[in-house]
């Protein structure tokens, strides 16, 4: 971690801890925020009550500011960093005037957060960041540093995941969710928005239930904006204490899903709330083909276990004192899809257990890099799961590790592999292709509270894993990180991103916080790379306000990224010479009726020409086949199109099957081999 002063860095980590939860800490660095701050003048001869008692060496320390943003230091040995010549790390900064820049990429429109879900400052002094702290259920304010304050105050109302249903589109918030209209991506509009206070707020959709994450100990069961009253500072004499001080028990605290009947898009109901352990920073969908009266909810908690007082069987031992332990442990909720309100926990999966000794703490991260090197420590947590039912597997980010589950059995998940990585700090999310024959993790370094992006910042830290999937097991291929520099002032790092349906390619787009969204080829999981993007500048040039795309999702035809400070911002791709206009067709021509990211679709391309034009551009790109023949075949599909599918000239495509397959059989690569008969089975049985 960064060198920080004692006793304003011991406050600021037990406030973090406590929102946050105690294992994530240890794999995230403070966030960067504000330069100094001059202190307010004091009276002659009087004191600032809060130092009063403390010695020279604490008031000198608390008036240091413990997360003001601190240049990388000098790169490791063998590493290297981001690129100070692209354009976008010089953008002028701004709320909503910031410089942006763009390639391949068209924004269409930013919605503005509604009103309820602003903070409604930016300056550290503002009373209102002091009132929202004290709800969030956070003791002793008087010693926070006021620059630490505004970023948990902000954190209150930020903008989280997103899903989709129809044309409806479902914006989680740390404070509620907003629900948008998407019917013409580029006048989206607001339909309604929920105030229901508990973060981090990342929904999913089916059918009439929309599901929510409920993790932080301001959230109630009746969606109250009160919270509870604040904890006390510690008693005299245990202010020093390592010890964490659990919030006091209430019987209307609410941390885990919540279950809304969105059947009155415009009036959701809050219908079930099913009480964890550890609350849910994330939770996945999970859909089993043979179980069409249930749905299932995988649960992924990371922060402090409660009390038993508040919920009865909760325990946060360690598995030697209690082998029921909430630590190293997913929950796997039921829920009938018919009578929600009888959704309940149905099992505990022990994903983290030693199978040759039975150990529940079985995994760890094996070491990680930070100062001096970090030492081995245990998984008890998942961050994220992604589900992929098609292929009965699920991948799991799990802080230390990235694990592989069976999942044909949805209620009882069983770990098949698991991979560490010196270079990861904390495995948060993951993606597979949709072969399933590779998988993408993502690292949080900084925990989305650090800038992560600048010029001496590891390529390899903060960054995306690929690995090959093969018979179960992992093997890594590869990195990729935004090529970018980015600020001091922005937070970025890898977070959530989805597949883009090119035909031929394995295409993903991601967000980075404050370094924008990024396209990503990673076809050759050996040799990814960028081929588009959008940034702005940061908010602020002095000091790190919360900000930036939290996630960035493919939807029928566009981009949608979840703009944490500012609101929801539109895209759509432009062609380059890394995409042509051929494959955004092609991929804007596959329609799913919901998406929920972390329960992922197999996807299935029409047989429809328009595709076939995207797999002869990438055919002409690598070369694959003589030009005179890629020549040929673009005209006779020109030919077939022109003629509202003549049967001659349709017979004339069949005709070119079959030496298409005969060259599949020497393509130079596997890709350039899939791409050649896709394209012959699509010339066989065109569509329009």
């Amino acid at each position: 971690m960064n060198r920080l002063p004692r006793v304003a860095f011991r406050v600021a980590v037990a406030a973090i801890i406590l929102i946050f939860g105690m294992s994530r800490i240890k794999a995230q660095e403070p966030a960067s925020a504000p330069p100094k701050q001059e202190a307010p003048k004091q009276e002659p001869g009087k004191q600032d009550p809060a130092k009063q008692g403390a010695t020279k060496e604490e008031k000198d320390e608390e008036d240091e500011n413990p997360v003001a943003p601190q240049p990388a230091p000098a790169l490791p040995a063998g590493m290297t960093g981001s690129d100070v010549n692209d354009p976008r790390f010089k953008l002028t900064p701004g709320v909503y005037d910031a410089g942006e820049t763009s390639m391949g990429i068209k924004h269409l429109q930013l919605v503005k957060k509604p009103d309820a879900f602003q903070l409604g400052a930016t300056d550290p002094d503002d009373p209102k960041v002091e009132k929202t702290v004290r709800q969030l259920g956070v003791g002793n304010i008087a010693k926070m540093p006021k620059p630490l304050q505004l970023v948990i105050a902000q954190l209150a109302f930020a903008n989280s995941d997103l899903a989709f249903e129809g044309n409806h589109l479902f914006q989680g918030n740390f404070y509620g969710l907003n629900i948008y209209d998407i019917s013409n991506p580029a006048n989206t509009a607001l339909l309604t928005s929920v105030v229901c206070p508990g973060g981090q707020g990342d929904v999913s959709v089916y059918k009439n239930l929309l599901f929510m994450s409920v993790e932080m100990p301001n959230g109630r069961l009746d969606c109250g904006v009160e919270g509870f009253p604040p904890e006390p500072p510690p008693p005299a004499g245990q202010e020093k204490e390592k010890k964490r001080r659990l919030p006091a028990a209430q019987k209307d605290r609410f941390r885990g899903v919540r279950i809304f009947d969105i059947s009155d898009i415009k009036n959701p109901k809050q219908v079930a709330a099913v009480q964890t352990c550890r609350g849910s920073h994330t939770h996945t969908l999970v859909l089993d083909s043979n179980d069409k009266e249930n749905v299932y909810i995988y649960v992924s908690g990371t922060s402090f276990v409660r009390q038993a007082e508040e919920l009865a069987g909760c325990s946060g031992e360690a598995p030697d004192k209690d082998p029921n332990t909430a630590l190293f442990r997913i929950d796997v909720i039921k829920v009938p899809v018919a009578v929600p309100q009888d959704a309940k926990v149905v099992s505990s999966p022990r994903v983290f257990i030693d199978p040759r000794t039975g150990a529940l703490n079985g995994l760890n991260n094996g070491g990680t890099h930070g100062k001096g090197g970090e030492k081995p420590e245990e998984t008890n947590q998942c961050h994220d799961i992604t589900v992929y039912s098609a292929i009965g597997l699920a991948a799991g980010a799990c802080s230390g590790n990235g694990i592989l589950l069976d999942i044909k059995d949805p209620v009882h998940p069983k770990r098949v592999d698991a991979v560490n990585d010196p270079n990861y700090s904390y495995w948060h999310s993951a993606s597979f292709s949709n072969d399933g024959s590779k998988v993408v993790f993502t690292d949080e370094w900084g925990g989305g509270l650090g800038a992560r992006c600048r010029p001496n910042d590891p390529n390899k830290w903060g960054a995306d894993a690929i690995f090959r999937l093969k018979n179960g097991k992992l093997s890594m291929a590869s990195y990729y990180k935004l090529p970018a520099a980015q600020g001091d002032t922005e937070n970025c790092v890898a977070h959530n991103g989805s597949l883009v349906p090119v035909p031929g390619r394995d295409i993903e787009v991601q967000a980075w916080y404050q370094g924008g969204i990024s396209v990503i080829d990673f076809t050759d999981a050996a040799q990814p790379f960028e081929i588009a993007y959008f940034d702005r500048g940061p908010i602020d040039p002095k000091m790190l306000v919360l900000g930036g795309d939290w996630s960035a999702y493919w939807y029928n035809g566009s981009i949608y990224a979840s703009e944490i400070a500012r609101g929801l911002d539109v895209f759509e791709l432009t062609p380059t010479k890394f995409l042509t206009q051929n494959e955004i067709a092609a991929a804007k021509a596959v329609r799913v009726s919901e998406l929920n990211v972390q329960n992922q679709q197999k996807i299935e391309w029409p047989a429809q020409l328009i595709v076939a034009k995207a797999y002869v551009d990438q055919l002409s790109r690598s070369q694959a086949l003589p030009q005179d023949q890629i020549a040929a075949l673009q005209k006779a599909i020109q030919n077939a199109e022109s003629s509202h599918m003549n049967k001659g000239k349709v017979a004339k495509l069949e005709r070119m099957a079959p030496s298409l397959e005969k060259s599949a059989a020497t393509a130079k690569s596997p890709a350039d081999a899939a791409r050649l008969h896709a394209l012959a089975d699509i010339l066989k049985h065109p569509s329009a």
